[in-house]
């Protein structure tokens, strides 16, 4: 291989903020971070989103437009010995501006590693340019995070990823003698099946484009090849995997069938089966709860289904679970009880339990007064006034009926019995 050869996903990085693709809610005209970089004075920042958005090469162009020696490190391969070599190179000629330290991939430094760029950060000899794919307010120490500013990088939206498919197409072909044709239904789904990550669709192209001769053609058959699940973004210990679960759920709570089976898709097609089968499970009887009780027995059937059954047939149980959570009628009650009930517990309040309610066995031991419990069953209908609560809590309510059918019904029945 030619050893100038580079990766089009490194020849096609832009030089100027004009020529990144997508971020236009930070980088467009009058965009928070375009602003920053353009007045020169760079703060502490924090770089947060998927890969493939841009983190990376804006970087680059702030390091560019200032006076600062850019240093970067990977976090996943540096440590406190490199950062000691950055260190040690402050107020020498070799950085007399400062360090300007881009670091790709903070959330894999530990509490000390980072703790140690603190003092230069402090003095403003070291300005940190961080980048994440992991919510920074979890995987980024505390004063590290107080003293940057964070910002948020998406995924880049098919219309502006083809821009860069295009610009690309032109760079591979000025490689050729004669050039490749791409069929405009191969560009859309590659910039579509990047899943919004610009360096998948530039490593798509290039493969494509090492599998024709001169003058062939790229079909969209050829790009459905090569991007096979290639727009799930999916980490089972990241991000991805719990926002795309919690969309799940909060679909299943707001009633939207086609939000849930898209985002259930989303999930299958990671083969996450155990994960999606529990919040499943949970909005049963969280969300559907008392307005419609049978729905944990149904649900229950339908997920035994589903994990005996195994991918990919279980997607058809599951998706009739979904269909049929979506479009339940909602309760919370019973989770918002037994959530009041913890809550006090948790508190202190609990007291002793009142004496009619005590095991009958314990009156043997010195305790032989009278238990004095009323037996609901020996009453008409089955019900009898008696405190059943702690003195402390007696006249606590922690369950409000809900204003569905089920509940309601309930509630005018013991509404006539109790008075």
């Amino acid at each position: 291989m030619d050893e100038r050869y580079k990766p089009l996903a490194d020849e096609i990085r832009p030089e100027s903020l004009d020529d990144v693709v997508g971020q236009k809610h930070i980088l467009g005209p009058n965009g928070m971070l375009r602003r920053i970089v353009l007045s020169g004075s760079v703060p502490n920042m924090i770089f947060y989103g998927p890969s493939g958005t841009g983190k990376t090469t804006v970087a680059r162009i702030i390091a560019e437009r200032t006076s600062r020696t850019l240093r970067r490190l990977n976090a996943t391969t540096a440590g406190i010995a490199d950062i000691k070599k950055i260190i040690d190179e402050l107020d020498t000629f070799l950085t007399p501006g400062g360090v300007l330290l881009y670091l790709d991939e903070i959330q894999y430094f530990n509490k000390k590693q980072q703790q140690s760029l603190l003092e230069f950060m402090e003095d403003g000899r070291i300005t940190l340019i961080a980048s994440t794919t992991e919510n920074p307010y979890f995987c980024v120490f505390g004063a590290v995070l107080s003293r940057s500013t964070v910002f948020e990088f998406k995924p880049v939206a098919p219309e502006e990823v083809r821009q860069a498919v295009l610009r690309a197409v032109g760079i591979a072909n000025a490689r050729r003698t004669v050039p490749v044709t791409v069929e405009e239904d191969a560009i859309k789904r590659i910039s579509l099946a990047c899943g919004g990550d610009v360096r998948k669709a530039m490593n798509a192209l290039e493969l494509l484009f090492s599998t024709v001769e001169d003058g062939g053609v790229i079909t969209e058959e050829d790009a459905a090849a090569v991007t096979q699940k290639s727009a799930v973004r999916y980490d089972r210990d990241g991000d991805e995997h719990y926002d795309i679960l919690s969309a799940l759920m909060k679909s299943l709570r707001g009633s939207d069938p086609d939000a849930a089976l898209h985002y259930l898709a989303r999930v299958l097609e990671t083969g996450d089966l155990p994960g999606v089968c529990r919040r499943i499970l949970c909005s049963a009887s969280e969300d559907i709860g008392l307005a419609w009780p049978q729905a944990v027995p149904v649900v229950k059937a339908c997920v035994d289904s589903a994990l005996q059954l195994g991918l990919p047939e279980a997607r058809l149980p599951l998706a009739e679970a979904c269909i049929f959570l979506a479009t339940c009628p909602k309760s919370n009650t019973a989770c918002l009880a037994i959530d009041a009930a913890l809550s006090d517990v948790r508190a202190g309040k609990a007291g002793s339990i009142p004496r009619q309610l005590q095991n009958v066995h314990a009156d043997g031991t010195g305790f032989e007064r009278e238990q004095g419990y009323l037996y609901p069953h020996s009453f008409p209908n089955r019900w009898v006034p008696q405190q059943y609560l702690p003195d402390e809590l007696k006249d606590v309510r922690y369950y409000d009926y809900g204003d569905n059918k089920t509940e309601q019904a309930a509630k005018a029945y013991w509404e006539k019995i109790k008075g």
